[in-house]
């Protein structure tokens, strides 16, 4: 598809640039180690990754992480569908790939927050790409310190960082079997807490911190659950925790320390999206860089069924309830 090398120097402008667009500085801060950079696409070309002739989408991918995720993808070669709700952030990003090169992008919005958008961005990317191999997850949003509903209805935190991946995936899972071997990777977090079915859109007591955390535990789960229904020869389902506090504009802007950097999140995901070494790995979830467990609740068979069983009924997809 595309196969200029890509200089060094390009790829140190291209991060400079990425920093000054979103506030997400390159320097590593408080809490890590001075000794040791985060692997980027330079290491995993030099194991010998190389994502040309590939299509990988990015939820989230404006902003944060998920920009950094974005770009090593296309400095890897990939085709990468950039997704947010900013279109002049997400044109930039697009712009930047594919200035970058080797890779190539394009940007689509869409609101993780109505379910009927994302319909019509699984729409889009079916009708306009004829493969998918790598499905990264990652859009969030935090909880507010007053309880805010989807356009559907839902819980806001939920709906987002749950609902809407459970949603797209299945939509995308035609194009990501007929791609195979293909990958999707939840991002989810280190902050989990158990989901409370008579109670699951925090209608009583809602904590802006547990709606969070419960809709990451739900896609681990989710993660555990998808990963049994396929074949993992064909289609691997893992969940991540990339890092603690990243120095992405979320952060700084509320006022927090970060306590890592997108690019140490980055290597997290990016080492289960296109790392040989956990070539079909499916069902797992990932404290950073090491196969970690969850919280109790994502190993409780009953509590995954019923939450399966809801997330079908709630994103209109009755023939996946068990």
């Amino acid at each position: 598809m595309r196969s200029k090398s890509m200089m060094l120097s390009r790829r140190a402008a291209l991060v400079s640039g990425f920093g000054a667009m979103f506030g997400i500085g390159a320097r590593r801060v408080f809490g890590q180690s001075p000794d040791r950079m985060p692997a980027d696409e330079t290491h995993w070309r030099r194991m010998g990754v190389s994502l040309e002739g590939s299509t990988a989408l990015v939820t989230g991918s404006t902003d944060g992480l998920g920009v950094e995720i974005a770009r090593q993808l296309g400095a890897l070669g990939a085709f990468v569908i950039v997704h947010g709700r900013n279109s002049d952030r997400g044109e930039e990003v697009a712009r930047t790939i594919r200035a970058a090169g080797p890779g190539d992008a394009v940007f689509y919005r869409a609101d993780l927050g109505s379910l009927a958008e994302v319909r019509a961005f699984a729409e889009q990317v079916l009708d306009r790409h004829d493969r998918l191999d790598l499905l990264i997850n990652n859009a969030a949003a935090r909880g507010r310190a007053e309880r805010r509903v989807s356009t559907d209805g839902y819980e806001l935190a939920f709906a987002v960082n749950y609902l809407s991946h459970f949603l797209l995936t299945h939509l995308l899972l035609p194009l990501l079997d007929a791609s195979a071997p293909a990958r999707i990777v939840n991002v989810s977090s280190l902050g989990q807490a158990p989901i409370d079915f008579d109670n699951l859109m925090l209608e009583r007591d809602y904590n802006p911190g547990d709606a969070y955390r419960r809709s990451k535990l739900a896609q681990i789960m989710f993660t555990i659950d998808l990963a049994a229904r396929l074949d993992a020869a064909k289609i691997t389902v893992t969940s991540v925790h990339p890092a603690r506090s990243m120095n992405t504009p979320r952060v700084i802007d509320g006022g927090f320390e970060p306590l890592s950097t997108v690019e140490e999140g980055a290597e997290a995901v990016m080492q289960l999206a296109v790392s040989p070494e956990v070539a079909g790995r499916s069902g797992v979830y990932f404290n950073r860089l090491d196969e970690a467990r969850a919280n109790a609740q994502a190993y409780d068979e009953e509590a995954r069924a019923k939450l399966w069983a809801l997330s079908a009924e709630l994103t209109g997809l009755t023939e996946l309830a068990r």
